[in-house]
């Protein structure tokens, strides 16, 4: 870096803390989404290594993660970039992880986003597209980390399936090869283990028909090094099946890690937990029964850069509201029996939002958490009608395919739907409880806003045409509703005034009711 300086121009870094290793990237910004890599920085602090599968973080470990935070930040402020830094499978399952955050915006100066498996699955696709000409394809890619495997099935922006997996390299070397040592029994356990764990995600993702498989990890890209030493070929961005068979049989042969590390082409630092990863991807590619594997050296640190980038931007590659909303849609129109219903309150939802912005004053982003929330309040249904606001909970909170949320957001939309009826807002409820003053706050105002949309349609009819709420005074707000051409609102209305206590609380103000004249049909 000496000599580099501070280039001009719009300069992110992203940091991606994976279970074995933390990468950075610094990058600025391009014409349609590309970007110009500035300098890329990698350290192996193996932070998820141990006899605790990945329940709690060693205190080695949380230092060894903390340093190369601490010295990945220094190299992103020497370009002047700003940081997105995100956590994958080992602190996301670490029960200690609060303890390592904290740490890490105290002593290194970096606030890490904890991702789901599914939300780093969706970022692994996008970094991939950015990387290889597959956009018009349907691919299968394959990230195998050290705590987890994800597999996406897309065909452009669009996901068509994907899954998290905990089949990380570190996490069942520690399991089969304790100390990197082979035994051909624990080989044979291991490979097992791995199919029957692929086979329920492998019949639900080969029914999207991917054509093509891209790897985009650590493990693919030491597996084609290997090969390409193997075959004499350089530097390798494909290779074949046959080729991937070969190699994972030396890897086999070879019993210790020292034995591995003597084999042409072998980085020293994954030898002993190649054989878990290798096996990972051999079991994958011939589960699907696909030909050659592709190569890709962008993966989730290049899709945060991009995701970050179209949130300032929703014209440069990819619109992270459409891919959020999409997902919504498409959980509420699988689990919902009754989407028009849901279509209808999201609608009068957001219009109070809107109506009453000077009373609510909420932060920026609140309007599409509410309008979630409103859209999967009732998705417990598939569980059980009785109850069903706590199933919702439950489903939002652990729904793979609700794509492009954080955990936290995913956490407020979940508490929102679960508020939508029944009990208010309580600090007994333990998941209310967890979060911090100004999150609850919200919490309340959202569900508030949703009771009231809800009761608007209580017939589950569309009585309402149109609203528009316009605060009196600081303690009356009028909502004036206009009915559908030939509604009866009475009991709409009565619904709303019994669902209008919460609403009134949080905002320390009465809301009375006008019914205009009627739509005319």
């Amino acid at each position: 870096m000496t000599g580099q300086g501070r280039p001009s121009g719009d300069v992110h870094a992203a940091i991606d803390l994976g279970t074995n290793s933390v990468h950075l990237v610094v990058a600025r910004a391009g014409h349609s989404g590309r970007f110009e890599v500035l300098t890329n920085e990698k350290e192996m602090v193996r932070l998820g290594h141990g006899a605790s599968d990945m329940k709690y973080l060693e205190p080695v470990a949380m230092e060894r993660g903390i340093a190369a935070l601490r010295r990945q930040r220094e190299v992103a402020e020497a370009f002047g970039a700003d940081i997105s830094a995100v956590a994958t499978s080992a602190v996301r399952e670490a029960e200690n992880r609060d303890e390592f955050l904290r740490r890490a915006r105290d002593e290194a100066g970096v606030d890490i986003e904890v991702i789901s498996g599914a939300e780093e699955a969706r970022l692994i696709h996008l970094g991939v597209l950015q990387n290889l000409p597959v956009f018009d394809r349907r691919i299968l890619v394959i990230d195998i980390g050290g705590g987890s495997t994800e597999l996406v099935v897309g065909q452009g922006r669009e996901i068509l399936g994907l899954r998290s997996l905990k089949l990380g390299s570190i996490r069942l070397t520690d399991r089969f090869f304790p100390d990197g040592k082979v035994s051909a029994d624990a080989l044979d356990e291991c490979r097992s283990y791995v199919a029957a764990f692929l086979a329920p995600t492998v019949r639900e993702l080969v029914g999207h028909q991917p054509v093509e498989v891209v790897a985009s990890s650590g493990t693919a890209e030491s597996v084609a090094a290997l090969i390409a030493e193997a075959n004499g070929s350089g530097h390798l961005s494909r290779f074949s099946v046959e080729d991937l068979d070969d190699i994972v049989g030396t890897l086999a042969e070879a019993r210790s890690v020292k034995a591995r590390r003597r084999i042409p082409g072998m980085d020293p630092r994954r030898a002993d937990i190649i054989v878990a990863g290798a096996v990972v991807l051999w079991q994958v590619v011939r589960a699907f029964g696909l030909g050659d594997v592709r190569i890709s050296e962008y993966a989730l640190r290049e899709g945060v850069l991009l995701d970050r980038w179209a949130e300032r931007d929703p014209s440069s590659l990819h619109h992270l509201t459409d891919v959020r909303r999409s997902s919504v849609l498409h959980l509420a129109r699988n689990l919902d029996p009754e989407f028009d219903h849901a279509t209808t309150v999201a609608d009068l939802a957001l219009e109070l939002y809107d109506g009453s912005a000077t009373v609510h004053q909420l932060p920026a982003g609140s309007r599409e958490l509410l309008e979630a929330a409103a859209f999967l309040a009732n998705v417990g249904s598939f569980i059980s009608h009785s109850g069903h606001h706590k199933h919702s909970y439950y489903v939002i909170r652990n729904a793979e395919s609700l794509a492009g949320f954080s955990e936290h957001e995913r956490e407020l939309i979940a508490l929102v739907a679960r508020y939508h009826r029944k009990s208010a807002p309580k600090l007994k409820h333990r998941e209310f409880a967890a979060l911090g003053p100004a999150d609850r706050q919200l919490v309340r105002s959202l569900a508030g806003i949703l009771r009231l949309a809800i009761g608007l349609d209580r017939r589950h009819a569309g009585s309402v045409a149109d609203l528009w709420a316009v605060p009196v005074t600081q303690k009356k707000m009028v909502l004036t509703v206009v009915p559908a051409a030939g509604a009866d609102l009475s009991l709409e209305l009565y619904a709303a005034g019994e669902r209008a206590a919460l609403f009134e609380e949080v905002f320390g103000m009465r809301v009375d009711f006008e019914v205009a004249e009627p739509a005319t049909a």
